[in-house]
């Protein structure tokens, strides 16, 4: 199956956290520290309120509903400071990820990233897991594109490659992902992460393909 899906794709789209590293555990702990520190408790809804939406449109979110003293660029000064660490050091990637990227790239296949994170910590996780070499086009959270699932990150990733948009494949953990990937006309896989499971049978039902890891990619084409 992958390898005939892979013959009608010109570029694989992925997006990070979640998707491409496993990072999302990072996050929960920063929000809760973050929260912690402003004396404002941290509820599954603040998670739910996010999702999907780009670095910049968190910041304003976050900054309109629940810290109005704290500007939205301060905000994106404070995350990308709290997290540094962990995405330069200590995040890693999903399994089966690395020798996914090494099949595409002796395919000819293009490879982006569009993520609602920063370009800063994206670079920063790509880098020291030895993963950027792969990706011809990063588009981040801070370029001005709205958060999915407006399809805007992945119309614009298949314009910075030079792809029509019907020859994209489209990796996404949360369902919003898998929205707008599909809203841009796109073939999206379901990527299985723990921090979304309780999304996995609705993002099983939006997604064109679902995976639990990239090894089963990578099983089922060395075996055909």
């Amino acid at each position: 199956m992958w390898k005939e899906i892979l013959k009608k794709t010109d570029a694989v789209l992925f997006d990070l956290d979640g998707t491409v590293v496993d990072s999302m555990g990072v996050w929960h702990d920063i929000d809760k520290e973050y929260f912690e520190k402003c004396n404002i408790p941290l509820t599954f809804d603040y998670q739910k309120e996010i999702e999907g939406l780009s670095f910049y449109e968190t910041a304003v979110h976050t900054h309109n509903k629940y810290v109005p003293w704290i500007s939205p660029e301060q905000l994106m000064e404070d995350w990308n400071r709290m997290a540094y660490d962990h995405y330069a050091n200590k995040v890693k990637p999903k399994e089966g990820i690395s020798d996914f990227l090494e099949y595409l790239r002796e395919q000819g296949i293009k490879m982006g990233i569009a993520t609602s994170n920063s370009e800063y910590l994206c670079r920063a996780t790509l880098e020291s897991n030895a993963l950027i070499k792969y990706f011809d086009s990063i588009l981040t959270g801070e370029q001005g594109c709205a958060g999915k699932p407006s399809p805007d990150v992945y119309l614009n990733s298949a314009k910075a490659l030079n792809v029509e948009p019907s020859r994209c494949l489209v990796f996404e953990d949360i369902v919003k992902g898998i929205i707008a990937g599909r809203r841009a006309g796109m073939t999206t896989v379901a990527v299985h992460d723990e921090y979304s499971t309780y999304q996995w049978e609705e993002k099983k039902q939006t997604a064109d393909h679902s995976i639990m890891s990239y090894k089963e990619i990578m099983d089922e084409i060395c075996q055909s």
